[in-house]
């Protein structure tokens, strides 16, 4: 299927592995122009270079990267620059930052919170802040959020990220709806689920120390927790990712679509 997007631009963030670059990968194989937007350098430079390799790649397509703390005004603007300077006309923006870390509450001090906030959904309303007035008037826009299955089925230790995450949700929800719908704008959010991600298994390795257990057996018993018994791929959820920000998909908007493998017990 031709997703009707070649030639136009994607910002992607914590686009040098994982779910980020799952979607990246997939935008560019569809000759989408990206700038790739990562905190580790080398990480980053190796990823946007295989990217710009891969024989699969459209002819033109262009591959840009950005080593830079995308939660920071100074790395957004760098991202900004390398694109075309301030104000350059993206027509897709994949919001994505890494989660905060898990623990108990009571730990965590108004510091700890703010950071959280600020990277979760401060950092994403900047973005689109940024860039969907253009969006609406060249009639063409797409928000892809990348949050959390948490959002819909929050986890006790993850409070930061459930509080974080669902504030930008709750504020999506308001602006997908807003005349910027009328003119083309699209907002939707993806929520991860178990994904066979460097984050996943690091926090699978915390998890296996604090219990006493082998990684792979957990690692296994949690791919059997899953109705799928198994783990999802970035490749999957960039596919997913690519169909949202296609012409296809202009009349799904202001939606939170949940990518678990059917981990989520409910109907609705």
């Amino acid at each position: 299927m031709d997703l009707g997007i070649a030639g136009k631009w994607a910002l992607v963030g914590g686009a040098s592995k994982g779910l980020g670059h799952g979607c990246a990968r997939a935008l560019a194989l569809e000759g989408v122009h990206v700038v790739m937007v990562a905190r580790t350098e080398a990480a980053l430079t190796q990823a946007a270079l295989a990217l710009a390799a891969d024989p699969a790649l459209p002819p033109g397509t262009r591959v840009l990267s950005v080593p830079a703390d995308i939660t920071t005004e100074a790395g957004r603007e760098a991202a900004f620059q390398v694109a075309g300077g301030p104000g350059f006309a993206f027509d897709i923006v994949v919001t994505n930052a890494g989660g905060p870390p898990p623990g108990d509450f009571r730990q965590w001090d108004r510091a700890t919170w703010l950071r959280a906030i600020d990277a979760n959904m401060l950092t994403p309303i900047e973005l689109i802040k940024a860039t969907v007035d253009g969006m609406a008037e060249r009639g063409f826009g797409r928000v892809i959020n990348i949050t959390s299955s948490a959002v819909k089925a929050p986890i006790d230790s993850l409070g930061l990220s459930n509080g974080a995450r669902s504030g930008l949700t709750g504020f999506i929800a308001g602006l997908a709806r807003s005349s910027l719908a009328a003119r083309g704008v699209t907002m939707n959010s993806l929520l991860p689920g178990p994904f066979d991600t460097d984050r996943l298994r690091a926090n699978t390795q915390g998890a296996a120390q604090r219990l006493g257990q082998d990684f792979d057996v957990l690692w296994q018993q949690r791919q059997q927790a899953v109705p799928a018994k198994r783990f999802g791929t970035p490749a999957e959820f960039g596919a997913a990712c690519a169909f949202l920000c296609s012409r296809h998909a202009g009349y799904i908007n202001g939606q939170n679509i949940l990518l678990d493998g059917g981990a989520f017990a409910g109907t609705f």
